[in-house]
């Protein structure tokens, strides 16, 4: 705590051109930020919250008891609190009745949708096909640093090979460097229940087994956290009426992570002697089915995109999430379904999402299995649809007059 107020205090100083002052307390420093905040237009700034609350227990009843006795009564002024911590922020501020009715705005910042995603590129004079955009986005997402950090005039592998292969490369240790400034010494914890998800999604007691342990509250908190910090997805299964089931699965939906700990980690020792060779992402092992994971975060991230395609009004959506049936004996057996839209005019789409350089036949007879198998009840209308990205068979393509194609093309119009 010393060591944060310390900053602070430094802080102060560079901002206000005082003397340095040493805080023993959260109340006394806000006291003396106080102090220098005018009655004219003001914004406050705090970043990385959770680290400034290093080590001091009453951080947030401090900060709320500022607020109400000091803050609060310059009128034009703005305070902001942020952090890559969601979760602290949810636990301590947002969670915490103390600041009920003190909170204005809630803002979380997103990955870009696809639809600026290539505008990015573009804009940069970039002639990039489109299939190439979306194999960069199943590596980096649409995060703007990672995006920023790439020369629209490399090709996809070169671009990967100097960020990510070379032992001078700026994503090289960014995963660790992430973990470590966000979960700090329980780094290694969530770690490894990322690493436990990197080849399919899992439930909570799945996850429990992969790991060794027992399903516990602790495990349970621990993945609130990676859901909260953005590495992770819950994803519920709902009925058909829109109602949630007791079926959640958890999934890897930061791309760069799932990159980063199937290929980075494993080869970080060769890349910082300069001793790995990368060729492509064809090359990499596995990387077929990490391919389809990736392309699917994309989709998934991007569903108001869909439904846009789809003509959908989304005030008429009961679900829309991937979607799991357990074989029973009162089914026909069980299917995942990457993506269920359910309406309240009784239709459902299920969508096939297929990421690859020559799209088969077999994606017609898997569609086909999952229509077949899927238990709903009879009233509802079922329309198959294929959401792709790379070249179609000819049979798939004309199978048109029942199954609806959105192509990753017309994601981007």
């Amino acid at each position: 705590m010393q060591q944060q107020l310390a900053h602070f205090s430094e802080q102060l100083k560079i901002y206000f051109n005082t003397p340095k002052m040493l805080f023993t307390s959260w109340t006394e420093a806000f006291a003396e930020l106080n102090r220098h905040v005018s009655s004219k237009s003001c914004l406050i700034f705090l970043d990385e919250i959770s680290w400034m609350s290093s080590g001091a227990d009453t951080f947030s009843s401090e900060l709320k008891a500022s607020w109400d006795m000091l803050f609060k009564k310059k009128n034009k002024l703005v305070f902001v609190i942020a952090g890559s911590v969601s979760s602290w922020i949810e636990e301590n501020i947002l969670q915490n009745s103390n600041f009920l009715g003190r909170v204005t705005l809630n803002l979380r910042l997103d990955e870009l949708p696809l639809s600026d995603f290539g505008k990015f590129w573009r804009s940069r004079g970039s002639t990039i096909s489109t299939f190439n955009l979306v194999k960069t986005g199943t590596v980096f997402g649409g995060v703007p640093l990672y995006l920023e950090l790439q020369n629209p005039q490399e090709s996809v592998e070169q671009n990967l090979n100097r960020l990510c292969f070379k032992k001078s490369g700026p994503l090289v240790e960014e995963f660790d460097k992430i973990f470590s400034d966000i979960f700090s010494r329980r780094g290694p914890i969530y770690k490894r229940i990322v690493g436990a998800l990197i080849l399919r999604p899992m439930t909570h007691s799945e996850i429990a087994k992969a790991l060794g342990t027992e399903k516990s509250g602790a495990l349970s908190k621990y993945l609130a956290d990676l859901v909260q910090s953005g590495f992770l997805s819950a994803d519920t299964t709902y009925d058909f009426k829109g109602a949630p089931t007791k079926l959640v699965q958890y999934r890897v939906c930061d791309n760069y992570t799932r990159f980063a700990l199937k290929y980075i980690e494993p080869n970080k020792k060769k890349i910082l002697e300069g001793s790995f060779h990368f060729g492509s992402l064809e090359g990499l092992p596995g990387w077929s089915s990490i391919f389809g994971l990736q392309f699917e975060n994309l989709i998934l991230k991007n569903k108001n995109l869909i439904l846009n395609r789809l003509q959908v009004d989304q005030s008429k959506v009961l679900a829309c999430s991937p979607f799991v049936q357990r074989k029973t004996n009162k089914n026909k057996g069980g299917c995942q379904i990457d993506l269920l839209i359910v309406l309240k005019n009784y239709h459902i789409y299920l969508c096939e999402i297929k990421l690859q350089a020559k799209i088969s036949n077999q994606v017609i007879e898997d569609i086909k299995q999952k229509m077949a198998v899927l238990k709903r009840p009879k009233i509802y209308t079922l329309q198959p649809v294929l959401i792709y990205g790379g070249e179609l068979s000819h049979k798939v393509k004309s199978s048109e007059d029942w199954l609806r194609l959105i192509s990753i093309e017309d994601l981007f119009e």
